[in-house]
């Protein structure tokens, strides 16, 4: 008699692993095993012993035994012995809906085990979501603002209350289970096939009665008109969800969400980064040169700012505070002016002469008379 391999290492995982590894485990080699469908050497073989190594690993109780045992805690009159023997669907003592789960999901039904194939048509399901792409200016995003949007979803049908019909009654087919069930001998067992039922689509009802509305889908395509308020501080790319907005779930199931993506419009002077607001402010040489009191525009009024003496291009102050507002952070950026000194392209003939004078100036301790004693020293 052929010695049977470790349950471990028959499934690949280790004696550590946990049921969602071995589950997995179990679901690649079933899927490559499984003699419908696998083209392998000994496939049957290699199934069969796959499915015993997972009804024990599977099951707490059979895996402390077996890892306390061996195989000889199931092998007649062992130690916590507790297979029937035989290999039919249920014998080796797994789960059979479980596996009939397993199946459903591998091969997409047909495999049955005592389980039920038909949920996936009759569960409740969650509607899906919907992605929406919004315009909005710089002052939109930056102070918030509430708008209309026009919006094509699927809905329950309000003529059947998204039943699909009227005059609801058990279908006479499959008698309300939803599936049709048929026995399958193999070399392996006995295997139960179910598929779904073709005269309700698996609901396991019928009705005297088809909605013309929906034709018996209990949805509709519609366009709603939703209002949604959106919080000052939003930023280009940034996605605002609007829970249950979205496409109606089945089934009773929930509706998906509405997500709300960005895209803002640039403003004419001011620069965004963030929270933070950029400003360019121009100014004389006069003002450079000699300082004093300029007005600067920021998003929440005019101010007065210091314009210091000396300034230079480049040179920026910073307005605490003065940014943008994040209601969802609850968070406040600041405001940077940056100088930009500008050069006349024309002038007066007292204008010109002003320079003139200006440039015969002794200028200590400056720049200009820093690179000129630079240059001096390299001719």
């Amino acid at each position: 008699m052929a010695t049977k391999r470790d349950y471990y290492e028959v499934l690949g995982v280790s004696k550590s692993a946990s049921q969602d590894e071995i589950k997995s485990a179990f679901r690649k080699l079933a899927k490559k095993y499984h003699p419908d469908i696998s083209k392998e050497e000994n496939a049957e073989e290699k199934f069969k012993e796959v499915q015993e190594a997972y009804s024990v690993l599977s099951d707490e109780n059979k895996r402390r035994q077996y890892d306390q045992f061996g195989h000889a805690a199931f092998s007649g009159g062992g130690a916590g012995s507790g297979f029937g023997g035989g290999f039919n669907g249920a014998g080796f003592g797994f789960d059979a809906s479980d596996l009939g789960d397993i199946f459903e999901d591998l091969f997409g039904g047909g495999f049955g085990f005592g389980g039920s194939t038909n949920r996936s048509k009759t569960r409740a399901r969650r509607g899906s979501d919907v992605l929406m792409q919004v315009n909005l200016s710089f002052e939109e995003a930056v102070f918030g603002c509430e708008k209309d949007f026009d919006l094509d979803v699927v809905s329950e049908c309000n003529e059947c209350n998204g039943k699909g019909g009227f005059g609801e009654e058990t279908c006479k087919r499959c008698h309300g289970s939803g599936t049709i069930t048929s026995e399958q001998r193999t070399i392996l067992g006995s295997f139960m096939t179910k598929t779904t039922c073709p005269t309700c689509n698996g609901k396991g009802k019928t009705y005297k009665e088809i909605c013309s509305k929906c034709h018996g889908k209990g949805q509709v395509k519609s366009r709603k008109t939703i209002t949604v308020s959106i919080p000052s501080g939003i930023d280009n790319g940034e996605r605002l969800r609007v829970p249950s907005k979205g496409h109606a779930g089945e089934n009773g199931g929930a509706a998906g969400d509405l997500y709300l993506e960005f895209n803002i419009k640039e403003h004419k002077f001011y620069e965004r980064d963030g929270l933070d607001i950029y400003l360019e402010v121009p100014i004389t040489f006069t003002e450079a040169v000699l300082g004093g009191k300029k007005e600067i525009p920021t998003i929440y009024g005019n101010v007065k700012l210091i314009i210091p003496a000396g300034t230079d291009s480049g040179d920026k102050q910073r307005l605490k505070s003065k940014g943008i507002k994040d209601e969802s952070r609850r968070k406040t950026g600041d405001m940077y002016v940056i100088f930009k000194v500008v050069t006349p392209k024309k002038i007066s003939k007292d204008q010109k002469k002003l320079f003139e004078a200006l440039s015969k100036t002794n200028l200590e301790d400056n720049e200009i008379d820093k690179f000129n004693k630079f240059t001096l020293n390299n001719d």
